[in-house]
């Protein structure tokens, strides 16, 4: 079991964009991603300082995320260092001819404790269209067999949005028979290319998040929902219903369900999350250049760890503290009795009405009540 960690002291997990650069043109890349590394990546000496940082912090996770990490040639050392420290590390390659059985391999024997490959649609077809090249498909499902051969944890990351929405089911039956240990559903943020995709009306999110908490229930794996906070209220009134309970109450005062720890976890071998996360609040987005963000998906900077350290910006700045207290928010998810434990996407609340605290567009749910 992870030791219980406090939020306003360290986050949960850190993801570090290693780098922007990757060979694929996926549809709704929030980084708009290109083939060559920007100049003023952080350098090794710099990931190292960052991984001590976080190690330092008592964060249990670290992420080395792109664009696509296996762009950058130290990966493996970063790998390494960060188990030197402690850490759990994972990775998300991208699925191009980088992507080799060697490579899997070291990844391992270097210490990485999970990988997560990109899986969006069940069929090659949609999900080469998706990602912009042919035989991506292909390449992520030799990749799968390459981490079971070498017993590597396997994470499926999906996008949902509009066009991917009507497979999610299919997708679950994937994700089982490819037996992966986490399942990350992603609702899509419309920033850099995915401005241009069609979202997932508020409605239509009740009706997906209701084959989630059913694929949650029976699943042999770990389903994590990210950028919709409301399946959360979602699971909180359907594990409250079948046992009896109704809560009405003032804003934040309803219980988190166990349910929703298990959710929260990067593994089955990492532990469970002792608190929802949420951007700025047990999460930080780490950029190529050292911009420190709430979120990848939430670019407004906090502060860059070339001239400050990581914990004073996470525990110290303006930004990250507002995001944290829950009696900021606007609108709907100010006053929801679920605010503890949901808060809305704050990125997607900044990315389609500019304020970060607004209530979540993609959510249709009504208070019971409005706050005192």
């Amino acid at each position: 079991m992870m030791p219980s960690i406090d939020f306003a002291k360290a986050p949960f997990l850190v993801i570090w964009e290693t780098t922007q650069a990757c060979d694929l043109a996926c549809s709704h890349c929030r980084a708009s991603a290109q083939s060559l590394r920007h100049c003023d990546e952080l350098t090794t000496a710099q990931g190292f300082a960052l991984l001590a940082e976080a190690a330092a912090m008592g964060t249990p996770v670290f992420i080395l995320s792109g664009g696509d990490p296996l762009k950058r040639p130290d990966l493996l050392d970063l790998v390494r260092e960060g188990k030197r420290l402690g850490l759990r590390m994972g990775t998300i390659p991208a699925a191009t001819p980088s992507l080799t059985a060697t490579v899997v391999r070291q990844l391992k024997e270097a210490g990485l404790d999970q990988m997560a490959l990109s899986l969006d649609y069940p069929r090659a077809d949609l999900h080469d269209g998706f990602r912009g090249v042919p035989g991506a498909f292909n390449k992520t499902m030799a990749a799968v067999e390459w981490a079971h051969q070498c017993g590597l944890p396997l994470q499926i990351n999906t996008t949902l949005w509009a066009g991917s929405a009507p497979f999610l089911s299919e997708m679950a039956e994937l994700v089982e028979r490819l037996g992966a240990v986490f399942w990350e559903v992603f609702f899509l943020v419309p920033m850099g290319r995915g401005e241009v995709l069609d979202g997932v009306a508020a409605n239509q999110c009740e009706e997906l998040f209701a084959i989630l908490y059913a694929i949650q229930k029976k699943s042999h794996f770990v389903v994590k929902v990210t950028e919709a906070p409301h399946y959360r209220r979602y699971v909180a009134q359907h594990e409250a219903e079948s046992s009896g309970k109704q809560y009405q109450g003032h804003p934040g005062t309803v219980p988190m369900p166990d349910m929703l720890r298990r959710s929260e976890g990067p593994g089955h071998t990492v532990g469970l999350a002792p608190h929802s996360v949420n951007a700025g609040k047990g999460f930080v987005f780490v950029s190529h250049t050292g911009e420190v963000y709430p979120s990848g998906f939430l670019p407004v900077s906090a502060g860059n760890v070339r001239s400050q350290s990581l914990a004073e910006i996470y525990r110290d700045s303006a930004l990250f503290r507002t995001l944290r207290d829950p009696a900021a928010l606007r609108g709907r998810c100010g006053r929801c009795e679920y605010r503890t434990f949901c808060g809305g996407s704050r990125s997607r609340a900044y990315a389609l009405t500019g304020d970060f605290l607004a209530t979540d567009p993609w959510c249709n749910y009504q208070p019971a009540r409005s706050a005192a």
